[in-house]
């Protein structure tokens, strides 16, 4: 049964419009020389190039190369993508530095940040951080040789298997890395000071920023900034709410017809009802403690030399605590490719995705002995124990 809502087109032209409008801006000469200049307030050295700007779905880069062979990067939110630049720049510098003083997990360096106000240049909030080398990203390396970079990526299905061990060791290691920060609510980090963090703010997560952007869901109907939550369940009955109010609000494009209207109604009702008892979290882990969990964390946002070594991760924007649920699901990237986009139909991608899941659960398992052996995990917190061997199963 279809119960996922398309988006509102209306509002997608909007935002695209929004943000063509504001990244033509950014190619005014006056425009890139401001950059250049600000950048240069907070990393000492020579400058030699500032390349042209990168844009992603949610934000645009500028990356600034120094003649010691090092470079460094300004990155803006995009207008009329981002719904809450300032929460979202906040939220990604905080899980950053919280993430590399508690892990091994190659993140950006940063060397400033600031909000709206706090930019001269009147192009919204900013982060600046030191610039990672490295040969290309994760889904480059993965991704079906003869692709075009306007194709959609589907995984190599003919990948070395080898390789393809080595790769998914390492993000594996990054997942059982991130289960073990542990914290007692649901919610955004806030750096009190320097060794001091607290789950203060609501978990800004992607499917929030989207259902505003182009489900046309009011702002107000989120959890308000400074909410966050004591139990899993009570997170999720906030998420059943949301889907509600979202068909509810929805302007454009939520329905075909009474009858598809009525089977998406229905649908969220069961969800909702599931919700209410208590179905989506057991009655040990509903009062945490709670994992950081990255909404974004996918191959294309993971860098890797000519080793195949993993070098940086990047684009944190969207993490937060979240029900260890989240994080005892299997990874929805292991073919790249979403299964509502599947060439071949959502039976082929489950067919082809659960054979490269157990190649991930071998060396989820692999990396989990070696945690253990090191005494940076216990027993009781493999991932592995409570992630289900095929889709469906619980």
């Amino acid at each position: 049964m279809q119960t996922r809502m398309c988006f509102d087109d209306v509002a997608w032209e909007k935002s695209e419009a929004i943000q063509d409008d504001w990244v033509h801006e950014l190619f005014k000469k006056e425009t890139l020389i401001a950059i250049g200049k600000f950048i240069l307030k907070y990393r000492r050295g020579k400058p030699i190039e500032l390349c042209d700007p990168k844009a992603g779905a949610f934000n645009v880069s500028f990356r600034m190369k120094f003649e010691d062979g090092r470079s460094a990067i300004i990155r803006f939110p995009k207008p009329g993508a981002t719904m809450f630049p300032d929460e979202k720049v906040r939220n990604e510098v905080y899980i950053m530095r919280y993430i590399q003083q508690h892990t091994t997990i190659p993140v950006p360096f940063v060397l400033h940040w600031g909000t709206k106000e706090e930019n001269p240049l009147g192009l919204g909030p900013f982060v600046i951080m030191e610039y990672i080398d490295h040969v290309m990203d994760l889904s480059d390396v993965l991704n079906t040789p003869g692709f075009a970079v306007k194709d959609r990526p589907s995984l190599d299905l003919n990948f070395d298997v080898a390789k393809l061990e080595l790769l998914y060791g390492q993000l594996a290691d990054i997942l059982l890395q991130l289960s073990t920060l542990q914290l007692p609510r649901i919610g955004s980090l806030v750096q009190v000071d320097d060794f001091t963090w607290e789950v203060a703010q609501r978990p800004l997560s992607y499917s929030a920023n989207e259902l505003v952007r182009l489900g046309t869901l009011p702002r107000s109907k989120l959890p308000r900034r400074n909410e966050t939550f004591q139990s899993a369940s009570s997170y999720f009955n906030t998420l059943a709410d949301l889907h509600l109010e979202h068909l509810t609000h929805q302007r454009n494009d939520a329905i075909e017809s009474a009858d598809d209207c009525r089977r998406r109604y229905i649908a969220r009702l069961l969800f909702s009802k599931l919700a209410r008892e208590g179905r989506f979290t057991a009655s040990s882990t509903n009062l945490g403690p709670f994992n950081i969990w990255c909404d974004d964390l996918r191959p294309s946002n993971v860098l890797v030399d000519e080793h195949l070594q993993i070098v940086g991760v990047v684009d944190w924007e969207f993490t937060y605590a979240a029900p260890v649920e989240f994080s005892q699901a299997p990874p929805w990237w292991l073919l790249l490719e979403q299964p509502e986009y599947w060439p071949a139909g959502m039976e082929a991608w489950i067919k082809v995705y659960e054979s490269r899941l157990q190649t991930f659960l071998k060396v989820l398992r692999e990396q989990e002995n070696v945690a253990i052996d090191r005494g940076r995990l216990k027993d009781e917190q493999r991932l592995s124990r409570p992630m289900p061997t095929k889709l469906g199963e619980r």
